[in-house]
């Protein structure tokens, strides 16, 4: 393999593939970067056996790839990217000269590396599934954002560490609950296709920070075990959760017997003011809401405590509730008007957020019970 290319373009792709790299893998062929130079183009892998990451670079202008030689080389990614990003010429040049030791030049600065057999590396399937949908990126990214946070970071159950993609009758449902909370987007999605899977938390946040930084639409393909995310020269693939998703309709209150409306921002820097004082090193925030006034408190033992008067108009008989402060303000973050809407059943029972000007998505907190 021989292959000269533009330095920084070269470690821009490089810094992709390294998204689905971990450093610490017990497997040494897991921490490398494939480089696959063929056709006229190069092929950059990267995988943690849970994630995988092909990034292609086809030969233009802005690259200046040559390829000389044909060949392939798998190399540790942590070396290679010191390596690439500390050569010293626009241009560099990259060459296996014997076995799997390989040359990279700059204008002055030569390193040598030793490499690994490429046949050790293990073989990852890319073949696209059959099922397939496209997407706007930025409603991907809404989806991302507005519903991943709300994934559980225990594995004590695996599945509610994704979030659950549920399409059917030309309706999208992505749901993240980790049985405290839970966060819902519904779209209205026209496809022949439908299909019900969970893809992990982790697997979503690198497709915003990778695949949908570089495209405006969006391929999302997918089996009963895996998914790929497609752009025009990229695809990310992750292996989805094994497991029925729970029932989390039933969860969703119906019914309410007091309403509170209030400026989001309002709401966030309130319950920010309060996040220093913990009880459990939990931020536990009490509402007390009547007609004439809402209260926001918190006390601890150990710190002290914090009183303010929030603008908000209550409707409803006068309610007292406590909750985890963090939970809400994740929630309120995730919604996009300037206006929420919290609608409460009762002390113990779950309550929901959500605004007008953008009905898609629902947020759901379970109250904290506390002996005030």
């Amino acid at each position: 393999m021989n292959f000269s290319v533009n330095k920084n373009e070269f470690f821009n792709n490089l810094q992709i593939a390294d998204h689905a790299i971990s450093s610490n893998s017990p497997q040494p062929t897991l921490r490398g970067i494939l480089i696959s130079a063929k056709d006229g183009q190069l092929t950059l892998t990267g995988s943690d056996a849970d994630i995988s990451i092909q990034k292609i670079m086809k030969a233009d202008e802005k690259n200046q790839l040559n390829i000389s030689e044909e060949g392939s080389i798998l190399i540790d990614a942590q070396y290679l990217m010191q390596i690439v990003k500390k050569l010293d010429s626009e241009i560099i040049n990259i060459e296996i000269i014997d076995g799997s030791l390989t040359k990279f030049s700059g204008a002055s600065v030569v390193f040598k590396i030793n490499g690994m057999n490429t046949d050790d590396y293990p073989t990852i399937d890319f073949s696209k599934p059959m099922n397939s949908i496209k997407m706007d990126a930025s409603v991907l990214s809404d989806i991302i954002d507005q519903t991943a946070f709300a994934t559980s970071l225990k594995e004590t159950r695996p599945v509610l560490t994704g979030v659950n993609f549920n399409l059917n009758e030309n309706q999208l449902n992505c749901t993240a609950t980790d049985s405290y909370r839970l966060a819902k987007k519904t779209i209205e999605f026209k496809s022949d296709v439908s299909f019900n899977i969970t893809i992990p938390a982790k697997s979503l946040n690198e497709v915003r920070g990778t695949v949908l930084m570089s495209t405006k639409e969006i391929e999302i393909a997918q089996n009963d075990k895996k998914a790929q995310f497609w752009s025009e020269d990229m695809v990310l693939q992750t292996r989805l959760l094994d497991g029925g998703y729970p029932e989390t309709e039933r969860l969703i209150p119906s019914e309410f017997s007091y309403t509170m409306k209030i400026s989001r921002e309002d709401l966030i820097h309130a319950i920010d003011r309060t996040t220093f004082i913990k009880n459990d090193n939990m931020t536990i925030n009490r509402l007390q809401c009547s007609s004439e006034e809402v209260i926001l408190t918190n006390k601890s033992q150990e710190i002290g405590e914090s009183h303010e008067n929030l603008s908000a108009v209550f409707t409803g008989e006068p309610l007292d509730i406590s909750f985890s402060g963090t939970y809400v303000m994740d929630a309120a973050k995730a919604l996009r008007g300037s206006e929420i809407i919290i609608k409460f059943t009762g002390e113990m029972k779950p309550f929901i957020l959500s605004c007008d000007e953008d009905p898609t998505i629902l947020q759901l907190v379970l109250p904290v019970r506390t002996y005030n």
